[in-house]
């Protein structure tokens, strides 16, 4: 009781006193000092392989919450997962197809597929198609829609091509935002571009 009252307050002043640091302020400032050292790792991958069983449930489940949020991949509506998992797996296997996943520390975060003109199409030969691009919410923050449109383009210049054509949704203002700040022009828009809920989105 009263002896328990009066350690404690020595024990306070001590502190005070000597500079020595609170068992609650310790733990603050170890909580501060981790949060400035932490840095996730990033990184941007081409799939040029099927993936593994975990990096497929990885991707998948990025692909869902993306979904939720307001598109992945085109879909508007959840997949089943069997079917998500089929659709991507023919991705990879199929011929003028680039897949690219973004990792962050180590799970995949998102994806992004580059379409390559088939041989036969000569006038379009020098434009390559970006599509379903998408970061799961629980990554985003990290840059990692830029580095990945980055190496995209990398790749797109390295295979030769001079265009990069893409659609994105009016709503879709954070993606307008990124893409115009990359450098990228509006030449048109379609107005039976999407259809959401009922109605036509550009």
């Amino acid at each position: 009781g009263k002896n328990n009252c009066v350690h404690a307050s020595l024990t306070l002043e001590v502190y005070k006193k000597t500079g020595i640091p609170s068992p609650q302020m310790v733990a603050s400032m170890i909580k501060m000092s981790t949060a400035k050292q932490y840095k996730p790792e990033t990184a941007i991958e081409c799939i040029l392989r099927p993936l593994s069983v975990s990096d497929m449930q990885d991707l998948c489940d990025a692909c869902d919450l993306a979904i939720q949020d307001g598109g992945g991949f085109g879909w508007v509506n959840l997949p089943a997962r069997e079917t998500m998992e089929r659709y991507f797996e023919g991705v990879i296997t199929v011929p003028n197809r680039v897949l690219f996943v973004a990792r962050l520390d180590g799970t995949i975060a998102g994806a992004a597929l580059l379409i390559i003109p088939p041989s036969n199409n000569e006038a379009q030969a020098h434009a390559i198609t970006l599509t379903g691009h998408f970061i799961a919410p629980w990554a985003r923050a990290h840059a990692l829609s830029r580095k990945m449109i980055e190496q995209m383009e990398d790749f797109a210049r390295s295979e030769g091509f001079k265009v990069i054509n893409l659609d994105v949704d009016e709503i879709q203002t954070a993606a307008i935002g990124l893409y115009e700040s990359m450098g990228y022009e509006k030449f048109g828009e379609n107005p039976y571009g999407t259809y959401k809920e009922g109605r036509y989105l550009k």
